[in-house]
């Protein structure tokens, strides 16, 4: 039996090939998913459902089609405006701007929270915390939509 010195110790781990090539890389082609990019789908709901099953609503700044998980009821919500921090900018550069988001009538930038007509239950909300969104008027008023199930 042949004796190690104290300088030599076992080597704990995988063992390896040195005539191992690791296989190449598959490269695949993705087509770009425009929904994904925020493009509203083609299919959607902008008005009263009328009996349309929903299969999710986005709640962003105008009344949205629903199905009430509270009550059971299907309609357009109800919608009430908080101030927002992008209001809140947006009234602190009146000389860029020209006008101040804090005024009621200037909606646009406050927060938008959807309410059930029938029950006044709280059913969503879009809150913009942006704050650079002062200086994109292009976003100012997104359309609320459901997508059908």
């Amino acid at each position: 039996m042949e004796k190690t010195s104290k300088m030599e110790e076992p080597v704990i781990g995988i063992p390896y090939n040195a005539a191992y090539q690791a296989p190449m890389a598959h490269h695949y082609y993705v087509a770009e998913n425009p929904h994904q990019a925020g493009m509203i789908p083609p299919n959607t709901i902008f008005g009263h459902p009328k009996g349309v099953p929903i299969q999710q609503t986005i709640y962003r700044d105008t009344p949205a089609p629903f199905n009430c998980v509270y009550c059971g009821g299907s309609g357009i919500t109800s919608v009430k405006s908080k101030i927002s921090g992008a209001a809140f900018v947006g009234c602190m550069m009146p000389m860029m701007l020209g006008v101040c988001f804090l005024l009621p009538s200037m909606d646009c930038l406050w927060h938008k929270y959807h309410y059930c007509p029938s029950c006044n239950q709280k059913v969503g909300d879009f809150e913009k915390t942006d704050l650079c969104i002062v200086a994109d008027p292009t976003n100012w008023a997104e359309r609320s939509f459901a997508i059908p199930a």
